[in-house]
């Protein structure tokens, strides 16, 4: 934040971008998706595939819906991302055998090699952001507050 003295530019303090905390988060968020398109150009997927990615690494064979939540997307946003990884050779989408009105997803054996591959990327996006690790902590706690208390 920048000290202002002059009494108009004080008035005007709310309204000017470098004092958003929108625009830091956008503008941080803009060079994280550079960085990660960078890194991920080597798996051929992008950002939201690897997020996909992530939720079916961490646990596999889970809904549609599960994934939604787990991204905050709706399935509107999130079938079109299946598909493109579907068609990748990635994942496979059936419908439930316990409840058809439901589609599980689970990784192929690609899918699950990707891993592999993937495995660097955290360590790379840690050090390219030139920040010690309690500080990555407290920022990542920080935006998980600020998301949670937006979304209540």
């Amino acid at each position: 934040m920048t000290i202002i003295k002059d009494d108009k530019k004080a008035q005007d303090a709310p309204l000017l971008l470098d004092q958003q905390l929108c625009f830091a988060l956008y503008s941080a968020n803009l060079a994280l998706h550079k960085l990660y398109r960078q890194l991920l150009a080597q798996l051929d997927i992008t950002y939201p595939q690897y997020l996909v990615m992530l939720v079916l690494w961490e646990r596999d064979d889970v809904t549609v819906s599960e994934i939604g939540e787990r991204l905050f997307l709706d399935s509107a946003t999130l079938t079109p991302l299946l598909k493109r990884l579907e068609v990748a050779g990635l994942l496979q989408r059936q419908r439930s055998r316990k409840d058809e009105r439901q589609v599980v997803v689970t990784l192929t054996e690609q899918g699950r090699e990707l891993r592999a591959k993937a495995v660097n990327i955290p360590e790379a996006v840690f050090c390219a952001s030139a920040c010690d690790i309690d500080t990555l902590t407290s920022l990542k706690t920080g935006l998980e507050t600020l998301r949670d208390n937006l979304n209540a």
